[in-house]
């Protein structure tokens, strides 16, 4: 099976994640198409295939060397976003890429990939895309990084030429609802580092990502019958709109790039009784970080010390961390990644993510765990596509490491 067909077959299960499911996996389609992949392994004839409960698929290529080499793994998810339905994918291929645009799906709806809207298409002129039919996302993010490790682990197998220590492969579930390393056992996966196939644009290598935090705020309110509510009422939504409103208005998503931070509202509920407000806060920096958080406190304290005490409640929670603080001393794994992409062919983008990854979470877990691009873009949508020789350079990316590994 070459890569390319790996992937199609990869996008035809149904693996989309889902928020607040209170299991692990959240849906059962990524069970089934971690069995798919277990089989797959051990067909593969690789060592130590497991799939436990939680849907952690584990396995071996081992060492064709007798030198001493560091064990080192690939990490990849099996889930797509809650963002757009993932059921049902038919993906097709658009062959020598003109520049033009792509229609994805014609008729009423008529859907469009265009360059005038996604310039990066000009960058892919001449390749081979796989784009959507229009109608769900494609899966690239992460099946990409799963057909990349699994194409690269064959070739190694048929190149016995080239001599690599132990690699342990790591697919896990629920990456795209922030769960993808909470039960992932760094123990039992026994690397002393890894990367993970799930950047984007070839030649993206990250070592750093935000901080994370969610924030849950809570307004009380005092309904009145609205002809005699004078100095009796307290609209729960208008003290929720003072808050948005005292937050800086220029540091959101839709007006923040590279390292600046941002407050994010991303869900409101209100009637005049109680109104809820959901945020996400995000910064590169740890201190400025930590000082978003308490500008949240400080304005709900003002709040309460105007409107009353226990007007409003605010519950901060940290998601995770920058993983460049758990990098750099172990700046090497870097170092392999970028001359195995030069080695590729393959021009290195040291970037931070304006995100974070599985690999962030896993890198505080005691395994460095960088992130390296796996072609796709568009993520979570229907304008997903991934050009094919992206696909390419990312295996020969994982094979280069390998072999730069045992060479150390």
């Amino acid at each position: 099976m070459t890569l390319v067909e790996r992937f199609l077959k990869y996008v035809s299960f149904d693996t989309q994640s889902k928020e607040d499911a209170g299991v692990t996996p959240s849906t059962p389609g990524q069970m089934t198409f971690a069995r798919y992949l277990k089989e797959e392994l051990l067909s593969l004839g690789l060592e130590d295939v497991s799939l436990d409960d939680n849907g952690y698929l584990f396995a071996t290529l081992p060492a064709n060397t007798d030198r001493e080499v560091p064990t080192i793994g690939f990490i990849a998810h099996m889930d797509t976003s809650p963002d757009m339905s993932g059921r049902d994918v038919r993906p097709r291929i658009v062959q020598d890429y003109d520049g033009g645009d792509i229609v994805l799906c014609d008729g009423a709806e008529r859907i469009v990939l265009s360059p005038s809207r996604f310039p990066e298409l000009l960058d892919h002129r001449g390749e081979d895309l796989i784009v959507t039919d229009g109608r769900t996302l494609l899966g690239a993010d992460d099946k990409a990084g799963i057909a990349e490790i699994v194409s690269a682990i064959v070739w190694l197998q048929q190149h016995p030429e080239v001599k690599h220590g132990r690699v342990r492969i790591g697919f896990n579930p629920d990456e795209e609802i922030g769960l993808g390393a909470h039960k992932f056992d760094v123990e039992r996966f026994g690397c002393q580092w890894a990367y993970t196939m799930d950047g984007g644009e070839v030649g993206e290598l990250e070592f750093e990502n935000f901080n994370a935090a969610s924030a849950r705020l809570i307004f009380k309110g005092r309904n009145v019958h609205p002809g005699y509510a004078k100095d009796k009422m307290l609209n729960s939504m208008l003290v929720a709109a003072r808050f948005i409103g005292m937050l800086p208005a220029w540091e959101t998503p839709e007006h923040t790039d590279g390292y600046e931070g941002f407050y994010h509202l991303i869900g409101m509920q209100g009637e005049v009784e109680q109104t809820t407000l959901s945020y996400i806060i995000r910064d590169h920096d740890r201190a400025r970080f930590e000082a978003r958080k308490q500008q949240m406190q400080r304005l709900a304290d003002a709040l309460n010390a105007e409107y009353g005490e226990g007007t409003v409640a605010l519950e901060l929670h940290d998601q995770y961390y920058n993983m460049r603080q758990q990098i750099e001393p172990v700046m090497h794994v870097v170092d392999i990644a970028r001359r195995a992409m030069l080695e590729a062919g393959v021009e290195p983008r040291v970037k931070a993510i304006r995100g974070g990854t599985d690999g962030a979470q896993l890198s505080f877990k005691g395994l460095p765990c960088p992130n390296i691009f796996a072609g796709g873009l568009n993520f979570h949508g229907r304008y997903e596509f991934v050009p094919i020789p992206s696909m390419e350079k990312a295996m020969q990316v994982v094979v280069k490491i390998v072999e730069l590994t045992a060479q150390r």
